[in-house]
């Protein structure tokens, strides 16, 4: 098994600056209970499908998984669960006034390992894209590409 930093381990939620536009983001703390620290550690996480929730003034993260820890007994966590995020009260009360606009979300972009050892979430506050801002994305990300690869042939010139 190879070791790696606490700082290299980073689990990315792919789909959510292409699915959403971002309007705000913010870092919380993630509480976690018995052996899904290790897993995050591990990197056996995903966020696809996840969003976040305020429910009776506190912040959830819903649908994020976290497989079980290969040496865990009989005390395994749950893998789909729901996750308190930790947050100060107004940035959390902040949230919930703009979710309740029409068309904005919460999603989990990052889960990550600080340089102290503490598991964060970084989310952002998004508006969804319709599907013409998505075929907008992917022409700026090619005309992007392409221009990479005019300068990369350029230079070798």
């Amino acid at each position: 098994m190879s070791m790696r930093k606490k700082s290299d381990i980073q689990i990315l939620n792919k789909k959510a600056k292409f699915e959403y536009i971002i309007l705000d983001r913010y870092t919380a703390g993630i509480q976690l209970f018995g052996t899904e620290i290790k897993s995050i550690r591990e990197g056996k996480a995903s966020l696809v499908d996840s969003y976040c929730a305020v429910e009776h003034g506190e912040l959830y993260v819903k649908q994020m998984h976290i497989a079980e820890y290969r040496f865990g007994s009989y005390a395994n966590h749950e893998v789909r669960r729901d996750r308190k995020l930790l947050l100060q009260r107004r940035e959390i009360n902040k949230l919930e006034k703009a979710t309740k606009d029409n068309g904005k979300t919460i999603i989990p972009l990052r889960l990550f390992i600080n340089e102290r050892g503490l598991a964060k979430m970084e989310i952002a506050l998004c508006q969804g894209k319709h599907t013409y801002d998505k075929r907008q994305s992917l022409r700026e990300a090619d005309d992007k590409r392409q221009i990479a690869q005019v300068k990369k042939l350029a230079q070798f010139s």
